[in-house]
């Protein structure tokens, strides 16, 4: 095991040096600042003794800089001072310090620190696995917009509360709820979903809460619901804000209370279930429209995390498709198709309405029914060449009047899509008058599919 030790006191290194030596630890060290981060760069320490005031860069601004290139989710820091003191060490630990001991250092402790550090570097490297593993199996992608989510979801995970996923259809929010649970405490408990658009308003109290035996024709026996099937572990509810009103006051007394009510019996029941909500909706426009219960928002929105669409991803779109390109070949027992440069370009230019989905059931669909070593843009579906992303070079070729036509015309689509059809908010979010909207429907011939 190799450790660096950054000290410009020569007495203090040399002393270190022997003792950790003989306790068959591999040492190196560094006089300043500059050389210490040279050495770690090059050296890729596993437990690095740092202390605090040194020649040339200061040991806190070093520490700094390692936890934000993340040295610090791979090496253990162990950190040293003759000037510390509470608050010193408070902020070294909470910057991304392992310890702190105060010079004259005892060497006993010294040595006591360091066992604690070879468990915590074993639980670094296993967390490190864990998350490679569950990146790697359901969130693809290195664009900047899903680097960020990945890192939302490692800093929300371990912390036991709610959770609001904001994203359009399509984008992986369940994948992004289960991701959130495997990274939790709750990851040997249930992760149990629930698609709240999915169930007719007069069976969700069932599905969530249960029923007993004879509390409604057709309850011919007792059944647990979602939240005692989920107990300690999470609940996904999926377009949270389709839930009817009256189950929204339900749910929201089981946030506060933790205890659920069968349909039909007055016996509680406690349970310990974190709940993870999403929607594709704007849910402070359903308050004002008072379609969802402001207070059960205020109770869901703890945490909240929005999912990229696509179209902010274009880095990861041809990654994406060779991922399903591998996986649909391998389910289907198929030789891997190969995009032409053409495809790849149009699969660029494309602005993916149906985000993640719709690439899946695309590249599903290809391996299935395109026979060749190579598909090309004749095999792609027709809606792809007229739904393109846009692009200023889209409208270079065209006459002013006709490029601002079509740009208003797309436009107007854009802002449809994203207000999920609501033409009072998409009027609003013009900043233009209801009719004038309705007007340039009619003058453009655009039919408002999302209604």
């Amino acid at each position: 095991m190799k450790i660096l030790i950054i000290d410009d006191e020569a007495g203090i290194r040399e002393s270190l040096s022997d003792i950790l030596r003989d306790e068959g630890y591999n040492i190196s060290t560094a006089a300043s600042g500059n050389e210490g981060i040279e050495k770690i760069e090059a050296e890729l320490p596993d437990i690095i003794i740092l202390d605090l005031f040194l020649p040339g860069i200061p040991g806190m601004e070093i520490l700094k800089n390692l936890a934000k290139k993340k040295v610090t989710e791979k090496a253990v820091i162990i950190v040293i001072s003759g000037h510390g003191n509470i608050q010193t060490a408070v902020e070294a630990i909470k910057t991304g310090a392992f310890d702190f001991i105060e010079k004259p250092i005892n060497f006993d402790q010294l040595l006591s620190v360091l066992e604690k550090a070879k468990k915590q570097l074993l639980f670094l490297k296993e967390t490190s696995i864990l998350k490679e593993k569950l990146f790697s199996e359901t969130i693809i992608g290195n664009s900047q917009a899903i680097e960020k989510l990945k890192e939302d979801i490692a800093a929300i995970a371990p912390v036991d509360t709610t959770v609001l996923i904001y994203g359009e259809s399509g984008t992986g929010k369940e994948l992004v709820a289960k991701t959130i649970h495997k990274m939790s405490n709750r990851t040997t408990a249930p992760f149990v979903p629930i698609n709240c658009a999915a169930i007719p308003d007069n069976l969700i109290e069932a599905e969530l809460f249960g029923y007993e035996k004879g509390a409604f024709t057709g309850a011919n026996s007792r059944k647990k619901g979602k939240f005692e099937i989920a107990d300690k572990g999470t609940i996904f509810l999926d377009e949270i804000g389709d839930m009817p009103l009256m189950a929204q006051s339900k749910l929201l007394r089981v946030l506060e209370e933790k205890t659920i009510e069968r349909i039909g019996s007055i016996e509680r029941i406690d349970v310990d279930v974190r709940v993870i909500s999403a929607t594709n909706k704007n849910l402070e426009k359903a308050i004002e429209n008072n379609e969802f219960r402001e207070d059960l928002y205020y109770r869901l929105n703890v945490i909240p995390i929005r999912v990229p669409p696509l179209s902010e991803r274009e880095k990861d779109t041809l990654l994406l498709a060779d991922y399903f390109l591998n996986k649909f070949s391998a389910d289907y027992k198929r030789e891997k198709p190969e995009l032409s440069k053409q495809v790849k370009e149009i699969f660029l230019k494309y602005n993916w309405p149906g985000n993640i989905r719709e690439l899946k059931n695309l590249m599903e669909r290809l391996v299935i029914l395109v026979r060749k070593a190579v598909i090309k843009p004749e095999d792609l579906p027709e809606n792809m060449f007229s739904k393109g992303k846009f692009r200023i070079e889209n409208f270079l070729s065209m006459p002013l009047k006709e490029a601002k036509e079509d740009f208003e015309k797309e436009y107007i689509k854009s802002i449809l899509k994203q207000t999920c059809g609501d033409m009072k908010i998409a009027a609003a979010k013009m900043q233009i008058d209801l009719s004038n909207l309705y007007r340039k429907l009619n003058k453009y011939g655009i039919e408002n599919e999302s209604v």
